[in-house]
C-alpha cells in the first residue's frame, strides 16, 4: 500500500507503507565512517542493511483492537490497545525510534514506516491521556 490510500483512517485495517529514510542514512554514514574508522563503518553498515531488511518484510497494521506485526503475510505479533499504558514517537524533526508501553512491558521499534501516518493512528487508536502522559 501507499501512504496514499491512508487519507481515510476511519477503515477498519491500516497497513503503514515501509519507509527506507532511517537505513539508507545509515548506509550512507558508514561510508566515511569506513574510510576513517574502518570497522565503525562495517559495523553502522550492517546495521542499516538489516534495517532495510526489516522495513522491506516487516508490516504494521492497525486493526480495531490492536497493532498487529507481519512478516510478509505471516501475524507475529498483535498488540492489544486495551494493554498499552504509554506510547511515544522519539525526536519529532527527525523520527527515528517509537516506544510504546504495555501493561507488561515495554518495546521499542526503529521508525521505518511513515512518520506522520504512525502518529496520526496511534492517535485515532490508541489515544493518550494527559494524566498518563505527565505520569511517564
Amino acid at each position: 500500500m501507499t501512504t496514499a490510500k491512508f487519507s481515510n483512517l476511519e477503515e477498519k485495517t491500516i497497513e503503514l507503507s515501509p519507509s527506507y529514510k532511517l537505513p539508507l542514512v545509515l548506509i550512507i554514514a558508514a561510508v566515511p565512517l569506513f574510510l576513517s574508522i574502518g570497522w565503525l563503518g562495517i559495523a553502522i553498515a550492517l546495521l542499516g542493511f538489516f534495517l532495510w531488511f526489516q522495513a522491506a518484510t516487516i508490516r504494521l497494521k492497525f486493526t480495531e483492537t490492536a497493532l498487529d506485526i507481519y512478516r510478509v503475510e505471516k501475524l507475529i505479533r498483535s498488540f492489544p490497545y486495551s494493554d498499552w499504558l504509554y506510547w511515544r514517537i522519539f525526536w519529532k524533526p527527525v523520527p527515528i525510534l517509537f516506544y510504546f508501553r504495555e501493561v507488561k512491558s515495554i518495546h521499542f521499534l526503529p521508525i521505518l514506516f511513515d512518520p506522520k501516518i504512525l502518529q496520526t493512528c496511534l492517535e485515532q487508536k490508541c489515544p493518550l491521556e494527559q494524566d498518563k502522559q505527565t505520569e511517564i
